[in-house]
């Protein structure tokens, strides 16, 4: 197996190198996750998966858990972000989506029918117009059971729609944040802008000062206009743009990634835009690069073969076994 290009040079390093950091001590043992481990000079982190150093490599791409362990467990349940943390992910990826009465929560389609069961007077239709209450009644969890009978768990039947509130109050800084703003332009009247929202959170849960000092938190959004909005109320959050397959081609990248350069740290890429014009024009630009969504362990192994700074996963295990495969490579 080829060994992984050098790392890069200049601020895409500088922030990979940031991510890499210690985090401040958080320990959860009512979850039987990994013992925060306390470094030297104060800093802390979760043990990573087994077999990987306990010391972080700065060069190391990034596990990005998609909506948490989402392959083994029901997307966006405390169930699956748990799972995520014992598999050593290095990113939580939580979707946010806005109720009724402006609480966000962590659900990725802007309708309850794909994953929501429940009274239908409350768990069908768009989220944004259920209030938080209505929405504790909808089981989020049977679903995956149907779906998968081979990865069925009768624990999953009943879990419920997390708020990023209550899932800040569950992992704190313990972890690190990868929260996409979804369909933040849909807003129903009175409700708030889901960007002040998401940054007053920041402020109560003491993640802002993370996010800008080390990249604790990483904000991600398909809407320019959404990172936008995030750039003027804090111009020094680290913000990444989401790209689908069909925003940029081979003659629009240069421009795409120019205008992303002008508010963003990095880019999110739709996995069949990563090559090696595509990795060239990112670097020259210094963002950072995380395609979406890979969970083909040939498909890793070609991101990682172009030097991806990290990778969005429903199986952040299979994919940092893959990462570790590429490090031992590089080492021998």
């Amino acid at each position: 197996m080829p060994s992984r290009p050098h790392p890069l040079p200049g601020a895409a390093l500088g922030l990979v190198l940031l991510l890499a950091l210690g985090l401040p001590a958080l320990g959860l043992p009512a979850l039987g996750l990994p013992q925060v481990q306390v470094l030297e000079g104060g800093s802390a982190r979760v043990p990573l998966m087994s077999g990987t150093p306990e010391t972080p490599d700065p060069a190391s791409p990034q596990v990005i858990a998609h909506r948490g362990a989402s392959g083994h467990a029901p997307e966006h349940t405390l169930a699956a972000y748990d799972l995520a943390v014992r598999m050593g992910a290095d990113f939580l990826e939580p979707d946010l989506q806005m109720t009724a009465d402006g609480v966000l929560v962590a659900f990725h389609d802007a309708t309850l029918d794909r994953t929501a069961r429940g009274p239908s007077t409350y768990c069908t239709g768009p989220i944004r117009e259920r209030t938080l209450a209505e929405l504790r009644d909808c089981d989020v969890g049977s679903w995956f059971n149907e779906r998968f009978p081979d990865r069925a768990d009768p624990a999953f039947v009943g879990l419920r729609i997390p708020t990023l509130e209550e899932l800040f109050q569950r992992y704190g800084a313990s972890v690190r944040w990868y929260p996409e703003t979804k369909n933040p332009d849909e807003r129903l009247p009175g409700q708030p802008p889901m960007e002040e929202v998401l940054l007053d959170l920041l402020h109560a849960h003491d993640l802002r000062d993370p996010a800008v000092e080390r990249g604790q938190v990483l904000i991600q959004s398909f809407s320019p206009a959404s990172l936008r909005r995030l750039q003027e109320l804090d111009p020094e959050l680290p913000l990444v743009q989401l790209l689908r397959a069909s925003d940029a081609t081979p003659e629009t990248v240069d421009a795409v990634l120019d205008a992303v350069a002008e508010y963003a740290v990095g880019v999110g890429p739709n996995r069949a835009l990563v090559n090696e014009a595509f990795m060239d024009a990112a670097r020259a630009r210094g963002l950072v690069v995380h395609p979406w969504t890979v969970n083909d362990p040939v498909e890793m192994d070609r991101l990682l073969s172009f030097g991806v700074d990290g990778i969005f996963s429903d199986f952040p295990d299979v994919l940092g076994a893959r990462i570790r495969a590429w490090a031992e490579a590089g080492d021998g």
